[in-house]
């Protein structure tokens, strides 16, 4: 007996908007956020597919895909993909990540059937000719280029190598000068055929649309795609372990700032704690009355940017601190990050400080929720690599239930760690860094606060 279409409707605002998901044949799961008067549209499919499943010579290929599925189709050239998007005065891009790949349209709604036909040729028929790949070979070379020249893309890039070393997403998703310039066009039309199939992916859609229009466009740009019996491709389980590296990994740049970045390991995304894990860093580096941005820049004016981070993947996550400053005051700034998590670490949040950062989070996730583009992204995201769907109501709740005791508990599990560091500046080895940063580091953040 043919597979069924399965639809169930996941979550209902206020507003009469309605998050609804099909699953239909194949394995495809389209999920679509109905927003009444919205007059534009998103359109996205996510691609259960990144940097985390290539071998070391494809390292970079997902990335390769993003750039070469826009330069035609058996049924558009790349400029045809281009003007027929224009002419309706929309937007259509992609984004690579170590687990997945987006490609997304943003359109007036009365656009949007044409949008999804677009974006579903894009993903599926794309022709990769040859001549398209040494084209943008050259583009992902000069891209290449521009992040080394950038130091924050190359603090990012070191401090995950450094953090998730042995793991894949210690790689940068971009790839490498030597697996781009070698990689051959049968290579990335086979890694592309065999990666990019329905039970991988989800369509999502937000704005002014109806559920069952979106099917039915979806459906027929799918075609004989969908004529299996798969079940949509269960939420990415490990690919490997982490053993973050107890040094700091210097990148000598003769630039003008010093730029820091340290933290220790933390769980991966689907671990109950990592509401707690965001208000910590809220608390600590998450707005201009956070602790750390209060102390480094609001007292001491010693950097223009500090914060406080996380990340999460399948089954490894980082929580961190960043800070750029002039490279005479790395020292003094090393000293101050210490100071702070040693604090919390020791005595948690105060009272205030949780209420307020309860407020934050809520009021930063509602807002941040206001234009379709979020929309189509936040249930896109949430149904491809997660076992459950959350909504908005969930995730508020889940940031209202943490206490002060679970904060405080998971400051002491996590900043008791050993603490791995990288730094991009004007620095040719370990020996040229102050030595209140290798201090810290070395004991792990846990010196007397004071």
């Amino acid at each position: 007996m043919a597979a069924r279409t399965r639809t169930t409707v996941l979550e209902r605002g206020v507003d009469g908007s309605a998050v609804t998901l099909s699953v239909i044949p194949g394995g495809l799961r389209v999920i679509t956020e109905s927003v009444p008067g919205a007059r534009s549209a998103s359109v996205g499919i996510w691609v259960g597919v990144g940097s985390v499943d290539e071998t070391p010579k494809l390292a970079g290929a997902s990335h390769y895909l993003e750039h070469l599925l826009f330069k035609g189709t058996s049924h558009r050239t790349g400029h045809q993909i281009a003007s027929a998007i224009d002419a309706v005065g929309g937007e259509l891009n992609a984004f690579t990540s170590h687990e997945y790949t987006c490609y997304y349209a943003h359109v007036l709604a009365s656009s949007a059937e044409l949008a999804v036909d677009i974006v579903c040729d894009v993903v599926l028929d794309a022709v990769i000719t040859s001549a398209d790949v040494d084209v943008e070979r050259q583009v992902i070379l000069e891209e290449i280029s521009m992040r080394d020249d950038d130091p924050e893309d190359t603090l990012g890039d070191a401090f995950a190598a450094a953090l998730f070393a042995g793991h894949p997403v210690a790689a940068p998703v971009i790839g490498s000068e030597q697996t781009i310039t070698e990689m051959t066009r049968a290579q990335i039309a086979g890694y592309y055929r065999r990666r990019y199939s329905p039970d991988k992916m989800v369509v999502s859609v937000a704005g002014g649309v109806d559920h069952g229009e979106v099917v039915k466009w979806v459906r027929k740009a799918f075609g004989s795609r969908l004529d299996s019996d798969a079940a949509p491709e269960a939420p990415r389980l490990g690919r490997g372990r982490a053993r973050a590296i107890s040094e700091v990994l210097v990148v000598d740049r003769d630039i003008e700032q010093a730029h820091l970045c340290v933290g220790v390991p933390a769980p991966g995304r689907s671990d109950p704690s990592r509401y707690t894990m965001s208000v910590l860093a809220a608390a600590l580096g998450g707005g201009m009355s956070s602790r750390l941005f209060r102390t480094i820049r609001e007292e001491h004016g010693l950097a223009y940017s500090c914060y406080a981070a996380t990340s999460g993947y399948a089954d490894v996550g980082s929580f961190s601190v960043y800070a750029g400053c002039q490279p005479e005051n790395l020292g003094t700034v090393a000293r101050l990050v210490g100071r702070e998590l040693t604090a919390v670490a020791a005595n948690g949040l105060e009272t205030s400080e949780l209420a307020r950062v309860h407020g934050q989070l809520a009021g930063g996730l509602v807002l941040g929720l206001e234009d379709n583009e979020s929309k189509m992204s936040r249930i896109g995201k949430n149904l491809l690599v997660r076992n459950e769907y959350r909504s908005v109501a969930d995730e508020l709740a889940a940031i209202a239930a943490v206490d002060a005791g679970q904060v405080a508990t998971l400051a002491k599990t996590l900043l008791g760690q050993q603490l791995t560091a990288a730094v991009v500046g004007p620095y040719a080895a370990q020996t040229d860094l102050p030595q209140e940063l290798t201090s810290m580091v070395h004991t792990g953040g846990r010196r007397r606060a004071g």
